[in-house]
């Protein structure tokens, strides 16, 4: 008699353990599809000069899509730069409505997945009308935003309408964008900002070679510091909208 009574709790037990195991399982399974569902989606745009195609695209594409554990990084080309003959880029504004229309079709693919709208100089303009627009972005990521306009007059009207946090690259000797100017901007700016300054760069963040053998540094190693400072603040600012900066 005792012997079935063992037999019997062992069986229960058995069986309450494999009905354990396997929501454990379902758990994970949750988590895993959870945790996918929140990479996030970046929309980048290339610069006035160069396409999407262009070596320094190309490699910032990989690098945001390993540094962010993106679920995709798509760049397109503008209008202005199809047929491979390099034209005249027209204003920035003039580039809006057709970014926007990629923008839309990247979140009707992307549905629950924050997006990032990045952008290299002039891309990072019309990405941020794009977010003043109210598209729905978690934030904006600036790569060599082109704060200096034609005649010097500082383009910061913009910048001080967002209500989406921005992320700013910046290189040290970047002429079309003055650090102090941009720090008194980015003052005044409504939402959460930072800015990573790449010692030495230029607009394109190239450093010159005295300067990285005396920083004991290579190019690859100051963008990757770079990139790396961009996934932190997407990782910190993604999902809490706009807020103060402190």
């Amino acid at each position: 008699m005792a012997s079935r009574r063992a037999s019997k709790r062992k069986r229960t037990e058995q069986k309450e353990e494999a009905e354990e195991s396997k929501k454990q399982q379902v758990k994970k399974e949750v988590e895993v599809n959870e945790s996918s569902k929140k990479s996030p989606v970046v929309v980048f745009a290339h610069g006035a000069g160069a396409p999407s195609t262009s070596d320094w695209m190309i490699r910032w594409k990989e690098m945001l899509s390993k540094e962010l554990n993106a679920a995709e990084v798509v760049t397109f080309d503008y209008p202005y730069m199809s047929g491979g003959k390099r034209r005249a880029p027209p204003k920035a504004e003039k580039l809006v409505d057709f970014h926007s229309d990629i923008v839309k079709e990247v979140s009707a693919k992307y549905p629950g997945h924050p997006l990032i709208l990045a952008g290299k100089s002039m891309g990072s303009r019309v990405s941020c009308m794009i977010a003043a627009n109210g598209v729905g972005a978690s934030a904006i990521v600036c790569l060599g935003y082109p704060l200096k306009g034609a005649k010097g007059a500082t383009r910061d009207e913009l910048l001080l309408q967002l209500d989406v946090p921005v992320m700013f690259v910046q290189g040290s000797k970047d002429g079309l964008c003055p650090l102090e100017k941009l720090e008194a901007v980015r003052k005044k700016m409504k939402c959460a900002n930072e800015l990573y300054v790449i010692d030495g760069g230029d607009h394109s963040f190239k450093i010159g070679k005295k300067h990285l053998q005396l920083a004991e540094s290579t190019q690859e190693e100051a963008e990757k510091l770079a990139v790396h400072a961009i996934a932190t603040f997407v990782s910190n600012h993604v999902k809490e909208g706009c807020f103060s900066t402190t």
